[in-house]
């Protein structure tokens, strides 16, 4: 395949440049004036760039359901990191399993008749590789670790409990993990305290891994959980890699600054960091996250006796609308700003797309659906959202969640949004340099071998749009709609979309660290 008179924008932050760019088994062969047999697309007026890399992913369970991925893909990724927020299936065993799915339905649905006979992360990573439109790699969730090793207690590991999560976390490396996710507003991950958790990263560190964190706050107390996450990075010598990373709350207004201010002064003192976020100002969770930890300790069957327990609500209440629940980072619930995005209960549609009315109707949702209720929660800061995508540490991610019947859109408009609205409209980035955000800088992160950049030789993992015209068209009340302006995605050379359609090639596969830190190919 030729693509002629491409406005080449190569993923390093570069000025573009017209050429010729081939592509021959998989590979990028030529740039400039090619020539050869093969299709050819005529790319004149339009940008090829790097395949776009989702640092931030929530397609676990969506990429083997449904594995032509036309939500991901028809945005122009190609590549995407899952294992996020400390909660995944792998590793596990049957009984971990099990609370696992109920926990994470909100997240990524419970399909019935799926097939969930992996346990290790190895044999996870064995499912994607028997095709899936897109690449794929995964974080070895801390939160899952603890579950199978420690449980949901909310107590410290013993000894004993420290050393077997550490082989399980090294077991998971082993079989291709990129690094380790912690999700430390949601338990049981949240339960482990700094020392532990900079045990496990020293683990992840010696495979050339990184860490990437939901750290315990983004409302108050935001900026010393990034400290925490910091210093964690500094005892153990762990890349550290922060997920979705915002002010939000009304108590963050503006103060993006500040944060960039203490990642600067860390990285200027040899900290090795970079970040992620999504070009939105909601946010995404289940339903259940809000509650206190404390309420949520022994897992969903203990929580959902707690909630029909009118002690134990009246105590849970008090924490969520008076002092602020840490599930809500520490900020008191507004019943006005959360509005429901899906519900795993058949009996509980009518109410997606309505909001939470108070903490009685809160409580009956949980109880109703078993957990499974997912909102869209609307608490961002456009001056935060803008100033944190600056950063040259940036990089993109769409933390989308593509279960229920009305997600959040940035599942299926993250990326062209950034092209659009950031891009285009408002100049907050030049074309070159939001296009290195999101292929060079995280291909970089993640340790991939040639790839995230237009160069001889590098893996064909390429999107090609329309600048004057790519844009986001999913909103939240009609959010899986496909964007328009981006016309051919290919991944290792294949064509997943041509003229804007899914031709139903399934190319990707998981792309594994080795112990050395580099993706084994």
């Amino acid at each position: 395949m030729i693509f002629k008179n491409a406005t080449v924008v190569d993923g390093t932050g570069a000025g573009p440049y017209v050429a010729d760019v081939a592509v021959r088994d998989g590979r990028i062969s030529e740039i400039g004036a090619a020539t050869g047999g093969g299709a050819v697309i005529d790319a004149a007026g339009l940008v090829l760039a790097p395949g776009f890399i989702d640092m931030h992913a929530h397609s676990d369970l969506a990429l083997l359901t449904e594995p032509d991925h036309l939500a991901k893909v028809s945005q122009g990724v190609t590549c995407e990191v899952l294992g996020q927020d400390g909660l995944s299936y792998a590793p596990a065993d049957e009984a971990t399993l099990g609370r696992l799915r109920r926990q994470l339905a909100g997240w990524n649905g419970d399909p019935g008749g799926f097939d969930w006979s992996w346990r290790t992360v190895g044999e996870y990573l064995d499912r994607l590789d028997e095709g899936i439109a897109v690449n794929a790699c995964y974080l070895v969730p801390q939160g899952t670790v603890r579950a199978l090793v420690v449980g949901w207690e909310d107590r410290p590991a013993t000894d004993a409990e420290l050393a077997g999560q550490k082989r399980v976390i090294a077991q998971a490396m082993a079989d291709g993990a990129v690094g380790m996710s912690t999700g430390l507003t949601y338990t049981p991950g949240m339960y482990a305290k700094t020392g532990e958790l900079a045990e496990l990263c020293g683990v992840v560190a010696a495979y050339g891994g990184f860490h990437a964190t939901h750290h315990r706050s983004y409302g108050r107390g935001a900026l010393e959980a990034y400290a925490e996450m910091i210093e964690v990075s500094r005892r153990s010598g762990c890349p550290l890699h922060l997920a979705h990373a915002t002010m939000n709350f009304k108590v963050n207004r503006g103060r993006a600054g500040e944060l960039l201010g203490l990642l600067d002064d860390a990285i200027a003192d040899g900290c090795d960091i970079t970040l992620d976020s999504y070009p939105y100002l909601p946010g995404s969770t289940t339903l259940a996250a809000l509650l206190p930890s404390w309420a949520s300790a022994g897992g969903p069957g203990a929580t959902l006796e707690r909630l029909r327990d009118p002690a134990a609500c009246a105590r849970i209440r008090h924490v969520m609308e008076v002092e602020g629940s840490d599930g809500c980072h520490g900020v008191p619930v507004e019943w006005d700003t959360l509005r429901i995005s899906g519900a795993r209960s058949a009996a509980l549609a009518g109410r997606v797309g309505t909001g939470v009315a108070d903490f009685e109707d809160f409580r009956r949702l949980l109880i109703d659906d078993e957990l499974g209720i997912t909102i869209v929660q609307f608490v961002g800061d456009e001056e935060n959202v803008q100033t944190i995508m600056r950063h040259p540490a940036h990089t993109g991610g769409s933390d989308g969640l593509l279960a229920g019947a009305r997600p959040h859109p940035r599942a299926w408009g993250a990326f062209p949004r950034y092209l659009a609205r950031y891009v285009r409209e408002l100049g907050v980035l030049s074309l070159p340099e939001c296009v290195a955000h999101l292929t060079g800088r995280p291909a970089r992160r993640l340790g991939l071998r040639d790839r995230g950049l237009i160069r001889v030789g590098y893996h064909a993992d390429l999107v090609l749009f329309d600048p004057e015209s790519v844009r986001d068209t999913a909103t939240f009340d009609d959010p899986r709609r496909q964007a328009e302006g981006i016309s051919h995605v290919l991944v290792g050379g294949v064509p997943v979309i041509g003229d804007g359609r899914h031709t139903g090639a399934l190319p990707g596969r998981a792309l594994r660290r080795t112990s050395t830190g580099t993706a084994a190919i």
